[in-house]
């Protein structure tokens, strides 16, 4: 079976709680599932390349566009436009639930690994596997006043940009351009285009987009409240739970933000079968830049399809 790009803009959208949410799905619909995750400043397109080696390995391949991206919409004009984690791991329970898939793969990175990272840690019952960039992935909101290394500091700009109102309207006014500047820093050896961009950009133009990124680095930095709703989970993943699903994780080396380590940062809370990779050339966007790695990843730690015994 040979599937293109073409199936990305086929976009299908499901009612799942807070939100109705704009998604891909190609594969046969029989198939072992696998949900996969974009981070920001991106958007679905980063698993273009990824999801037809994952259907035709025999998955099928669901990518959702996050809260305030794309077409996905709060279906209650009063909900509020948290960014915080507990609202994206809600949002991918609720996800997995309105599509009835029975324990997919949880794929991603940045935010969306962020998001798996979240469910695998909270409802592992519900998953088979995880594949996450960088680790584990849930924050630390309490140590995020203890500083990093200057150069490290000096990539996360926009963190302090968008604790300022400055940077509230540079983001409204500067979609594009600051996600292009983010991906130049993230990804150094990555040869994108303004074409790419541009693509992703359209994804940006969601009206609750700023809003939800504005408060998802405020919130990370203790800079802004959490929304009611998610207290008692905000307060379970500050104990840092442990992740007990089989997961490999995946550094890439040419990552401008996040160097690539030996996997033992974060060994402890990884307490069930998990394998660290690291990805040589590939940045912070590694689906995008390998994706044949990132699918194997995925392909590993999944169930083989159509088998029902997991293989990790």
């Amino acid at each position: 079976m040979t599937i293109t790009a073409e199936p990305f803009t086929n976009v299908r959208r499901i009612d799942a709680g807070d939100l109705s949410v704009a998604y891909v799905d190609i594969g046969d619909p029989q198939a072992e599932p696998v949900v996969l995750l974009h981070g920001y400043p991106y958007d679905v397109h980063s698993y273009v390349d990824v999801a037809p080696l994952l259907v035709e390995a025999g998955f099928r391949v669901v990518v959702p566009y996050l809260r305030g991206h794309g077409p996905t919409r709060f279906r209650d004009a009063r909900a509020p436009r948290t960014g915080e984690q507990a609202a994206l791991g809600s949002d991918l329970l609720a996800f997995i639930d309105a599509l009835e898939l029975e324990e997919p793969v949880l794929a991603g990175y940045d935010w969306g690994g962020r998001a798996a990272c979240v469910v695998a840690a909270l409802w592992p019952e519900r998953i088979s596997g995880l594949v996450s960039v960088n680790g584990y992935l849930i924050q630390n909101i309490a140590a995020s006043q203890t500083p990093i290394r200057p150069d490290l500091e000096a990539g996360f700009w926009y963190f302090w940009y968008f604790a300022t109102e400055r940077g509230r309207r540079g983001l409204e006014a500067n979609r594009r351009d600051i996600a292009e500047v983010i991906w130049r820093r993230n990804s150094p050896e990555w040869a994108f285009s303004a074409a790419d961009v541009d693509r992703t950009a359209i994804a940006f133009d969601n009206p609750d987009y700023v809003e939800v990124v504005i408060h998802s680095y405020r919130h990370r930095l203790g800079l802004a409240p959490g929304a009611d709703r998610y207290v008692e989970l905000e307060e379970r993943l500050a104990t840092a739970p442990a992740i007990t699903v089989p997961t490999i994780t995946l550094d890439g080396t040419a990552d401008g933000n996040f160097p690539a380590t030996d996997g033992t940062q974060h060994a402890h809370l990884f307490t069930g079968p998990r394998e660290h990779r690291q990805i040589p050339h590939a940045g912070h966007h590694l689906p995008a830049e390998a994706p044949h790695a990132f699918a194997q990843a995925v392909a590993d730690v999944a169930e083989p399809p159509g088998d029902g015994e997991g293989t990790t």
